[in-house]
């Protein structure tokens, strides 16, 4: 169960990160979504509504997406759909129901690192950065790789990439949590990035498997790099070795799809 002594709004970043700063057990709400899954005493819940956050843009190189734009915009906005054959729209699409994601921010589902998150292995493969209120903007594989530390995620950019990517994942049923996903993309050029998650950990990226689809390896023989290359766990969802068998069958599946 959660409890909230306040409820705070604030009217400026500045505002807010003090806020957050003051008190051990002050949160960001983020749409208050995943946060109902545990149980804690909460003194400060901070609401980011009032600061102009919820934007989908794009500049001639990038696209910004600020942090408490929701999930479901995420899902059915023509530049996210557009951009590298919809992938994060097809990712954001399998979390539970619509009401729930027109409720979810992006800032939370990011600066979470949910090892579950169906958003994660897409923004990595498409060399997603994160600006923070305090951190400054840094690569999202560097931030899912640091120790929790308080902040403000102000926005996810990307940049605007020319190539293909796909999201999969497998999962017992429709708006379940995944039992693994992942993403990849294939840039003209040539270029492979590849995101497993669900493992049962954060997303990462196979930087090994990638590199051998580029230098040309047979998707059997890449397949079989990716449990040597990443960690697997076990949990209620699904055993360490069932998810190695089945990150083989994902990533040969991936790659079906986005095109040899």
């Amino acid at each position: 169960m959660i409890t909230i002594k306040e409820y705070v709004a604030p009217e400026s970043l500045e505002e807010a990160y003090e806020i957050l700063m003051s008190g051990k057990t002050n949160l960001i709400l983020g749409g208050f979504g995943f946060i109902k899954m545990g149980s804690r005493a909460v003194n400060k819940a901070i609401d980011l509504c009032n600061l102009s956050l919820d934007y989908i843009t794009e500049t001639e190189d990038e696209i910004l997406i600020g942090a408490e734009t929701s999930l479901r915009a995420l899902e059915i906005n023509d530049i996210i759909r557009n951009y590298c054959g919809g992938v994060i729209s097809q990712g954001v699409s399998n979390i539970v129901g619509v009401q729930f994601r027109n409720m979810a921010k992006v800032g939370a589902s990011v600066f979470s690192r949910y090892g579950f998150s169906d958003l994660l292995p897409s923004l990595l493969v498409l060399d997603a950065k994160v600006r923070l209120y305090k951190g400054g903007l840094m690569n999202l594989d560097d931030f899912l790789e640091r120790d929790f530390e308080k902040d403000i995620l102000v926005e996810v950019i990307l940049p605007k990439k020319k190539g293909m990517a796909v999201y999969d994942c497998i999962r017992k049923s429709t708006g379940d949590f995944p039992i693994i996903n992942g993403a990849i993309f294939k840039g003209e050029n040539g270029q492979y990035r590849i995101a497993i998650g669900s493992r049962p950990q954060r997303a990462k990226l196979a930087i090994k498997a990638a590199k051998a689809l580029e230098n040309g390896d047979d998707i059997e023989a890449v397949v079989e790099i990716i449990p040597e290359e990443l960690h697997f766990g076990t949990n209620i969802r699904g055993s360490k070795e069932y998810r190695e068998d089945m990150s083989k069958a994902l990533l040969s599946r991936m790659y079906g799809k986005v095109g040899v």
